[in-house]
């Protein structure tokens, strides 16, 4: 560096902490592009779209060797006083486009910055995504023509935004080439063009344009769950987000799980179709939503990220999902796709782009992909296991230097399904339950209603959504309050004897039963509950293993449950059943909808599209079909927490019970008959 450069004055920008030496005179826009610093401007530096707006932190900042006052910025000149005037400029703020550098400078780039825009709502991730968008928001004033200089109308766009935005060899989408000419006339040869730098050709193309100034630009970035689709609406010139919304996948009519929607398609010509039409319809029917409730024209919307479990990304982009629903499992496409939008029906701007993330496995979809670039283990030296329970739980386990994926089939009983009093998370369904370890009493809470079934008033408050079932989150506070208080062994059966100390244990036929609520309905746990629950947690528990024998470790250091139904999970409820293998209490997690977050992530910044691209390709496929450890493995995860394995951690902070295997007849169950039930049920979930 030159003894001139040496000496230039110092700028910081907060919060990324970049800096570099810059001469005076340089505009602070010019300088936060040099250094990577995302700073929107759609104008070009003519201080009219009011996006670059920063501020100027005063004050010694000792540490950086900074001294920055508003002395060391150019005051404010005719550009920016008549922006002022006309627009408004909160006290503070200046211009990056027009405001230079005088002298040393602490810049904060504010992450409120939203000119023009609809009511920003709270963001649905507290996550600071730094921003670099694929799509890009230019305007340019267009020579006019000259009989002298033969160029197309079209042509002397390209060498504008060649000019004023540094663009070379830029495509047009096809619906615009007949409207190049009107839409330029009409504001007198001033455009605003949509620059996507996303595309498979890597060559940019103008997407969309627009006369005048154009100060709006949206982006949507959708999970497709098997039970669920979730949706945020994303201002890609400010980065939040400014809708969410979520809906019932419509898919459910054909199946409760994606198996059951491989059958359908199967065994009816037209099923496909069907399911393919409903989810498309039900995503344009959720950008319908997000864009009423903001005040934003769906036709704004330039970009669209999605993630989906196989089977739904496969429906989603029209593709027969058959040869998922039968060994070996083949995917139609692995890697990531992109689409004109408008290809598959979704009703945007006719020149957005579409971009789904990559699948990992047969049964690793782009949403656990999109999981995983949110929580990233392999940006870390800890060992972490992510695991999103549905109907197919996805298993991610690794660090920096290695990570392993698997499926296991858990099917649906964590969500209600298979369970005699289950349902969905709805109001009424029972969610938090608590067993008196004496009395053997329960208690409850209610989704809808804020007091415990014991506390006074409960009955009067739950008359609006009444006590209809349990959901999934109490299924297992259940079962495992149950194992807790004695009611049932460590190999899942209900002890009869107790039937003498509580009429809550009840004969029902050849087994036993624990009565919950005795009211309308009637709301027990049956034995055959008890086993669909077992029968669900030993497959994961049995995948999360084979993961770990991969890796070579006998615990995991930190675990992070995805999804919808995994925010509602209780770790220590979750552990003391078996689900997931012993850890620190306090480094078990909730992280909600990780891959809505992931897909968040690529919308906002096209490098975590390479980049979780780049890691799908390094991640190790283990098929528990074909592991022959996997049927012991899940025998062994039906006990209570395990058979085998030993959980120190959680003995710690709960108070395990004896261990206690109930003899033949005293839980009016068969214990060879139910080994053999075990086995077959390994085989099952393994095949």
């Amino acid at each position: 560096m030159d003894n001139n450069r040496q000496t230039d004055p110092l700028v910081l920008f907060m919060p990324s902490g970049k800096r570099g030496r810059f001469a005076v005179g340089t505009p602070v826009l010019d300088a936060a592009r040099q250094l990577g610093v995302y700073v929107e401007s759609v104008c070009g530096g003519r201080a009219t779209c009011g996006r670059c707006q920063i501020e100027v932190q005063e004050g010694n900042f000792a540490k950086h060797g900074i001294t920055s006052t508003l002395d060391h910025i150019s005051p404010k000149g005719p550009k920016e006083e008549r922006y002022e005037r006309v627009r408004g400029l909160p006290e503070g703020r200046r211009l990056s486009c027009s405001a230079t550098i005088q002298g040393d400078l602490v810049v904060d780039v504010p992450q409120d910055t939203v000119i023009n825009a609809q009511t920003i709502r709270k963001a649905a991730t507290d996550r600071v995504i730094e921003r670099n968008a694929a799509v890009q928001m230019c305007y340019v004033e267009v020579d006019e023509p000259d009989m002298h200089k033969p160029l197309g109308d079209l042509d002397r766009l390209k060498v504008m935004l060649g000019k004023d935005w540094g663009w070379k060899d830029l495509l047009v989408a096809p619906y615009l080439v007949p409207q190049v000419q009107k839409i330029l006339r009409k504001e007198n040869w001033a455009v605003t063009a949509a620059i996507h730098r996303d595309m498979e050709s890597s060559r940019p193309f103008i997407i969309a344009l627009y006369p005048g100034l154009k100060n709006e630009a949206y982006g949507i970035a959708c999970d497709i769950g098997s039970t669920t689709i979730a949706m945020h609406l994303v201002s890609l010139l400010s980065g939040r987000i400014v809708a969410s919304a979520g809906a019932p996948n419509p898919q459910i009519r054909f199946g409760e799980d994606v198996m059951s929607r491989v059958s359908y398609v199967m065994m009816n010509p037209d099923g496909q179709q069907a399911m393919t039409k409903a989810v498309r319809d039900a995503v344009n029917d959720l950008i319908g939503r997000v864009c009423t409730e903001s005040g934003v024209d769906r036709h704004d919307i330039f970009d669209c990220v999605f993630v989906a479990n196989p089977i739904m990304h496969h429906l989603f982009l029209g593709i027969d999902p058959t040869e998922l629903g039968q060994a070996p499992f083949a995917l139609a496409v692995s890697g990531s796709m992109q689409f004109w939008a408008h290809e598959i029906g979704i009703d945007v701007s006719p020149g957005a782009r579409l971009y789904t993330l990559p699948c990992i496995a047969g049964h690793v979809g782009a949403d656990a992909a999109g999981a995983t670039l949110s929580e990233g283990p392999y940006r870390q030296d800890r060992m972490m296991l992510l695991v999103d329970v549905g109907t197919n739980a996805e298993i991610v386990l690794g660090n920096r230097q290695r990570v392993v994926a698997a499926s296991s089939p858990t099917g649906p009983a964590f969500e209600g399904a298979e369970i005699s009093s289950g349902q969905r998370a709805a109001p009424g369904a029972i969610e938090r339950v608590r067993i008196d370890p004496v009395t053997l009493e329960p208690k409850y809470r209610v989704i809808g209603v804020d007091k415990w079934s014991d506390e006074p008033g409960f009955e009067e408050d739950a008359k609006a959504t009444g006590v209809t079932g349990i959901c999934g989150s109490a299924i297992i506070e259940v079962v495992a309050e149950m194992y807790l208080t004695g009611i049932i062994s460590e190999d899942g059966v209900v002890d009869g004897n107790l039937a003498s100390k509580t009429p809550r244990i009840f004969n029902a036929g050849r087994t036993f039963s624990y009565l919950l609520r005795d009211g309308e309905p009637r709301i027990s746990v049956t034995q055959n509950d008890i086993r669909a629950i077992q029968l669900a947690k030993a497959a994961l528990y049995a995948g999360i293993k084979l993961l770990m024998d991969k890796q070579g470790v006998n615990e995991v250091d930190t675990i992070r449950f995805a999804g919808a139904f995994g925010s509602f999970i209780d770790p220590k409820y979750a552990m003391t059943l078996g689900i997931i293998p012993d850890c620190e209490l306090s480094e078990v997690k909730a992280v909600g909808n990780a891959a809505g977050t992931g897909a968040l992530m690529a919308l906002l910044n096209r490098e975590h599209r390479r980049e979780i691209e780049q890691e799908v390709s390094k991640i190790e496929k283990i098929e528990t079909a074909l592991e022959p450890d996997f049927q012991q493995l899940f025998i062994n995860a039906m006990a209570l927490p395990n058979k085998v394995d030993a959980f120190p951690k959680l003995s710690a902070e709960v108070t395990l019970p004896a261990r206690k295997v109930l003899a033949e007849g005293e839980g009016g169950d068969n214990a060879p008959r139910r080994r053999s039930r075990e086995e077959r049920a390994a085989r099952r979930s393994r095949d």
